[in-house]
């Protein structure tokens, strides 16, 4: 456009319409500002990152979003298209990716493609619009004079040059829906990728589109850093050491282009020691590129959500719940114990859940669904620990919310294991409810396996709870955790995390100097080890456990039934030794203990075992006789768990006396029991005996 035809505007009332490389229709404008508007621009986007891999499921969302809803000038507003998720995790990356490919695909867009990132324009918190529109209006060629200087005048501006302008607009660091809308180009045919920490809700209608951006998945993770470090042969060299490197940097490219500085910088040390030192270093004083983003974000936190960021350091385990939450905000959530009278329930879990949403907004906490549970990644986990380090100095808040969680996770695994498995043997007592902190809920028919499905969907934090609790002097709560643990474990065999919490639970009873725990953790332990093989340890346990039972002197009812546990589980190591005849003295011992407190329960538990070791011994009748006696106990008792195991051993000891047709409705009976409670290996087991009788019927 010449000066001349650019002045010969100045005195109009309107703008004649103006069409200019096919690209500008009938775009009406009020003279003299707005005549430049016309100026051939280029497309304002920073540099293209060279190295990037996957989002190719975010990619194919927006495009199949854009074909469903038509984003057309016919539509009454853009579409909007919001890209949220934690700092480094690549979604300003990914957005202006995604602008280019969409002005690759649709060329009306050419020529019309601005990025603004708001927090070039944020004074205390809040985005300076007037600058922003000031930003895109300069973008579309007007020189500084030309400019409005009210807010009102330059959105107007704003509005008329956009009109009937399709563009493609990133709004980068958005922090709030009301920034958004008021920068939304006038034109229904536009398309806005709004990114920020968080999901917009407050945008009126709502986002056309929301697309969390999720950390890389591992091998995406290897990929980038390969991509990134380019021609290193020490990646190909020291495999193990590069996987370490990529899950450091957990899933987030930010922290995978530092790793890759690292590496290229280094190049003549291994890469296991870099990767040694880089975690280190990160642990102390986090990862650079992101730690002003994450110090930003706490910072604008209300002081009742920056105390529960602080606070989810000392979570256990990487996944949280909210009701988790509620009892690691505490009752008050302002670093005070109210006293129980004064606590009230309802008002602690509504103010835990506003900090925590507050949270998630905040984006230093990843969103969940309903019903789901959050995880918080490990470089956040100690940004959160630096906070409170800074914040909390001398670990009373960390120490006093730590108690609280671990406290909870006791009473909740408590009360699952008895809902779900009944009464039986504990040593510790049961744990008080938490001042103003509510308790699950596993109400119903289906209580006691929802109880079950609980503790399998919580082990993570149950787990992490036993070793934290050892680790700061909480040794009553560690072993105490590690009973209900038990009944997960007969049912769930994660032999790595059930040996290490049950190896704690022993040396956290051996601390406390507490005699009848150390019993119980004992022979806890030797199950899973003579599972895995290991029957001498597993016989050092148990043997131990003997010896330590046998100093309990009192005539106690729990003294007498932990004797007998004691000479159950020496009977079980004889048992997995193969001699299942030298495992029917201790059986019988027990029983006697047993039946002499009385306990019903157990005296049952042992002529099951009686009736395991005479079938394995060869004695049909002996054993058959024992398991009827068991399966009637266990039904007496109303044990569902222990009535199928016990019909179960009643359908083998028949199976084994030739009376199949006997055996297999007691074999289909056990086998629904184990699909109820998931229990994959007795569910194997089952199957197996039910293939075998099959077989022997000629039952192909």
């Amino acid at each position: 456009m010449t000066e001349e035809t650019r002045n010969s505007v100045g005195g109009q009332a309107r703008v004649e319409t103006l069409v200019q490389a096919g690209r500008i229709e009938h775009l009406h404008l009020n003279p003299p500002a707005l005549s430049t508007a016309y100026t051939l621009m280029a497309d304002q986007l920073p540099p293209e990152c060279r190295s990037f891999v996957n989002r190719d499921e975010e990619r194919s969302r927006l495009a199949e979003a854009l074909a469903q809803e038509g984003a057309t000038p016919a539509l009454r507003r853009p579409f909007v298209a919001v890209i949220s998720g934690v700092g480094g995790v690549g979604k300003t990356t990914l957005g202006t990716r995604l602008a280019r490919g969409l002005r690759a695909d649709h060329p009306e867009y050419e020529g019309n493609v601005r990025y603004v990132d708001l927090d070039d324009h944020r004074t205390d918190g809040g985005a300076d619009l007037s600058e922003a529109y000031a930003e895109l209006l300069r973008g579309f060629g007007l020189r500084p004079d030309e400019l409005e200087r009210t807010l009102a005048a330059r959105r107007n501006q704003y509005r008329a040059l956009t009109q009937h302008r399709r563009m493609i607009l990133v709004l980068d660091n958005a922090r709030t829906g009301a920034e958004v809308e008021a920068l939304l180009p006038a034109s229904g045919g536009s398309v806005v990728l709004a990114i920020g920490r968080r999901a917009l809700y407050e945008i009126p209608g709502g986002a056309d589109l929301e697309l969390p951006l999720a950390p890389l998945a591992a091998p995406h993770s290897h990929t980038l850093l390969r991509t990134i470090v380019r021609d290193d042969p020490r990646l190909i060299e020291e495999p193990d050491a590069a996987a370490e490197l990529a899950r450091l940097c957990q899933g987030l490219p930010a922290a995978l282009e530092v790793a890759a500085r690292w590496v290229r910088r280094h190049g003549s040390r291994p890469l296991g020691r870099l990767a040694d030192r880089l975690a280190r270093e990160w642990k102390e004083n986090g990862v650079p590129e992101v730690e002003a983003v994450w110090n930003a974000a706490y910072e604008d936190l209300s002081p009742r959500a920056a105390r529960l960021y602080r606070l989810l350091a000392v979570h256990p385990g990487p996944y949280v719940a909210p009701d988790a939450v509620v009892a690691l905000h505490g009752p008050a959530g302002d670093g005070t114990e109210e006293a129980p009278e004064t606590a009230e329930t309802g008002e602690a879990a509504e103010a835990a859940y506003d900090a925590l949403d507050e949270l998630t907004a905040s984006g230093l906490l990843p969103a969940a669904g309903h019903g789901e549970l959050h995880r918080m990644h490990d470089l956040l986990r100690d940004h959160a620990a630096r906070r409170a380090r800074r914040d909390d100095p001398d670990g009373t808040e960390a120490a006093a919310g730590r108690a609280r969680v671990v406290r909870w996770y006791l009473r909740q695994a408590q009360r699952a294991d008895l809902l779900g498995a009944g009464p039986r043997l504990t040593v510790a007592e049961p744990a008080p409810a938490l001042p103003g902190v509510p308790d699950v809920e596993w109400t119903g028919d289906r209580g006691g396996s929802d109880a079950l499905r609980w503790l399998e969907a919580r082990r993570h934090a149950l787990f992490g709870a036993v070793r934290d609790a050892y680790r700061h002097g909480l040794d009553a709560e560690a072993w105490a955790l590690c009973e209900p643990l038990w009944t997960h474990f007969l049912d769930h065999q994660h032999y790595a995390d059930v040996i290490d919490a049950f190896t704690t639970g022993r040396d956290a009873a051996r601390r406390a100097e507490h005699t009848a725990a150390l019993v119980r953790m004992r022979c806890q332990l030797a199950r899973p080890l003579w599972e895995l093989g290991e029957l001498d340890q597993a016989a050092a346990e148990v043997d131990a456990a003997v010896t330590a039972a046998d100093t309990l002197g009192g005539g106690s009812d729990l003294d007498r039934t932990l004797r007998a546990s004691a000479r159950e589980f020496r009977g079980k190591v004889a048992t997995m030794r193969g001699d299942w005849a030298g495992s029917i003295p201790d059986f019988l011992a027990a029983r006697r203990l047993h039946e002499e407190i009385p306990n019903p329960y157990g005296a049952m538990l042992q002529t099951y075992l009686l009736a395991r070791s005479y079938r394995e011994s060869g004695e049909w009748d002996t054993a058959l006789a024992h398991a009827e006696q068991a399966h009637a106990a266990a039904d007496g008792l109303k044990r569902a768990r222990m009535t199928a195991r016990t019909g179960l051993e009643r359908g083998r000891a028949l199976h084994a006396l030739g009376r199949r047709e006997e055996a297999a409705p007691l074999y289909e009976a056990a086998l629904s029991s184990a699909r109820e409670r998931h229990a994959a290996r007795e569910e194997t087991e089952i199957l197996e005996l039910i293939a075998a009788l099959a077989a022997e019927s000629d039952d192909t």
